[in-house]
């Protein structure tokens, strides 16, 4: 399989992911700005939609969408445990925390990656912001991670689209367990790795 991504962007999510279940796999990095990949290919060609992460497939065709992405990775190595059996409850409800952290979360932070929103839509988009990081807060009180005590896919997600508040200068300290559960991610070997193949650690 062959990972599209940005260092940073959502595709970190799929990165942290395939590392985790150890599937084997190469990396093309994609310049959203300009569209190209790393060998200067139009990423518009291989992904209509443009963004990332893609997921080109062992026997042809592409994936796209994180969700889905992550879903099937998670699949690949069901041993690794980072999505439960498909059918099962608790698959359901980490297909809730993808849909959440990726219509709720996700999406929400597109305004303050434009340069031309205006500073009263960020100011309103971070308000929406916070309430549901406290919602995601109260969860973490009850258990370190999304769904229990072991780390799943969703994990992954949520350790990105948060850490996008560093990137944007914005203070995290009101959701310290948030804060929390980020340090737990990045301190999983599995992590550490994908941090430092995207440039985003040294």
């Amino acid at each position: 399989m062959k990972l599209f991504f940005a260092p940073g962007a959502c595709s970190l999510a799929a990165h942290i992911v395939i590392e985790e279940a150890g599937l084997p796999h190469t990396l093309e990095r994609v310049d959203l700005a300009t569209h190209k990949t790393e060998h200067g290919d139009d990423y518009t060609k291989i992904n209509p939609k443009g963004y990332v992460p893609a997921l080109a497939l062992d026997g042809g065709g592409l994936l796209t969408e994180v969700g889905v992405v992550l879903q099937y990775l998670s699949d690949q190595a069901p041993d690794r445990r980072l999505m439960a059996a498909p059918g099962t409850l608790e698959r359901y409800r980490q297909m809730e925390w993808l849909s959440f952290i990726s219509t709720e979360l996700h999406k929400q932070f597109s305004p303050l990656f434009r340069p031309d929103t205006s500073a009263q839509t960020k100011e309103a988009q971070l308000k929406l912001l916070g309430r549901r990081f406290d919602y995601v807060s109260e969860t973490l009180a009850r258990h370190p991670y999304l769904g229990g005590q072991e780390f799943t896919a969703p994990d992954a997600y949520l350790f990105t689209v948060f850490g996008w508040l560093g990137y944007l200068q914005i203070d995290a300290k009101p959701w310290p367990r948030l804060g929390e559960h980020a340090a737990r991610v990045a301190a999983r070997p599995a992590v550490q790795k994908t941090l430092k193949g995207e440039g985003l650690l040294k």
